[in-house]
Parts: structure tokens; C-alpha cells; sequence
């Protein structure tokens, strides 16, 4: 069944592409493929869980896209971005100037279609499980405010707190993507600075520049799994 999903999702998007050529409209279309979370119920290696996790299985996506004269074909990026990011990013393609009030955590990432470097004073990715439990990723940084998976993956979070596992998790994305080597413990410091700026993001109402906005909720609960938190 999981592979007969995957073969419809490929002949649906074989169908549009195809549509776009026979009526004239591939040259002058920008196509974008992803998805909103990681596989369910399957995981791939190196990378740890899948949808609703707070790891990185949970969340990191192939991010395709083509658009003839504008994007060379088989570039590549290893810039960090967010499918929120696509709000900026058509606003910027079209030439619209958001609203203060609108895409408070939206940047535009335009620039990496053309190889050049994202310009952006945000400074990392809000994550949240499906229990609502928070992670923050910042360059190679990822810090995880939960003792285990927050979703649906061993180790749960009462689970984890019965083994005693430490209340946060940082990880270096860059030696460690399967997210097995807990650092919170080593680079508290590091730790305690993700922490500050998810909470100042979270106070202000976006992460990105601009006026606070307001958050669709009063009662965000930053700290699910309790005391200690990172602070120094």
C-alpha cells in the first residue's frame, strides 16, 4: 500500500508537468515539490523517527524544484529553509510587499534559486511535534525541548521521564544528523543561547524582523517537560 502511495503521488505529478509542456506553460512556471513532515511510520537513515517527531526524520523534506532560465539544472543548496518560507518567497517573485501583520516567520529564500545566499535576520527555525513540544534550529544547532520523541515514537515523553533522560536534547547537525549524541550536557552554554532566542521569538510574536505581532493563543507552554531548563 506504501509503495502503491508513492506511485500515485509520482504519476500526479508526472500528469502536471506533462500539462505544463503540452500547453506551453513549463518555460514560464515555477515548480515547486516537498512536503509539510517526514513519512509516516518510516523511517530513513541516518535520519532518527518520522512524522509527528521532534527529530529530524520528523521533519527534514526533499525540497525540488524547476524553473526553466532561472534555475540551472542539478544545482544544488544546503541553505536552511521552512515550507513557511514559500509565503516570502512568492510575495518576492511577484513583486508584493507584505504586510506587517502577514508571514511574521516567512523569509524569502528567492536567492537560492540563483546560487546566492539567503539574506535574513531570522535567526533559526521554530519545530514543534505533534504533542507540541518545541525544538529550535540555528546553523548546525538544533536544541529539542523534550526528553524524547514528543510524538508518536519510543522513547514517549512519560517514558522518557521514567528512564530519567535529560529534559533537553542539542544536537550538531552536521557530525550527528541521526540526532544520537545528546550535547545539552556539554555546550549548556549553546543550549541556554537557542533557548533565549526560541523564547524571544515566541514573546515577540515572529522571528523574523518587523513589529511584535500577536500569537493565535496566550497560553503557548514553551517548557512541556518541566524544570531544569538550560538556562546557566
Amino acid at each position: 500500500s506504501y509503495a502503491d502511495w508513492v506511485y500515485q503521488g509520482d504519476d500526479m505529478l508526472g500528469q502536471l508537468l506533462d500539462i505544463l509542456e503540452s500547453t506551453g506553460l513549463a518555460d514560464d512556471t515555477l515548480v515547486i515539490v516537498s512536503a509539510d513532515n517526514g513519512a509516516a511510520g518510516r523511517e530513513y537513515p541516518p535520519l532518527r523517527d518520522d512524522k509527528g517527531s521532534i527529530y529530524e526524520g520528523g521533519h527534514r523534506e526533499p525540497f525540488l524544484a524547476k524553473w526553466p532560465g532561472r534555475i540551472k539544472p542539478g544545482s544544488t543548496s544546503d541553505q536552511i529553509i521552512s515550507i513557511t518560507d514559500i509565503f516570502a518567497t512568492c510575495a518576492g517573485i511577484t513583486g508584493v510587499t507584505l504586510p506587517d501583520n502577514a508571514g511574521e516567520d516567512s523569509v524569502s529564500f528567492l536567492s537560492a534559486f540563483y546560487g546566492n545566499p539567503i539574506a535574513s535576520e531570522r535567526m533559526g527555525l521554530i519545530h514543534s511535534s505533534i504533542s507540541g513540544h518545541f525544538g529550535y534550529r540555528m546553523a548546525h544547532w538544533k536544541l529539542l525541548l523534550s526528553r524524547g520523541s514528543g510524538g508518536w515514537t519510543t522513547p514517549k515523553e512519560n517514558d522518557a521521564k521514567k528512564q530519567q533522560l535529560p529534559a533537553f536534547q542539542l544536537y550538531d547537525m552536521t557530525t550527528d544528523p541521526a540526532e544520537s549524541q545528546n550535547l545539552g550536557s556539554e555546550q549548556r552554554e549553546i543550549a541556554h543561547h537557542l533557548y533565549t532566542l526560541l523564547r524571544a521569538d515566541i514573546e515577540r510574536g515572529r522571528s523574523t524582523s518587523g513589529p511584535d505581532s500577536i500569537n493565535d493563543t496566550d497560553a503557548i507552554n514553551v517548557w512541556k517537560s518541566g524544570a531544569p531548563t538550560p538556562d546557566l
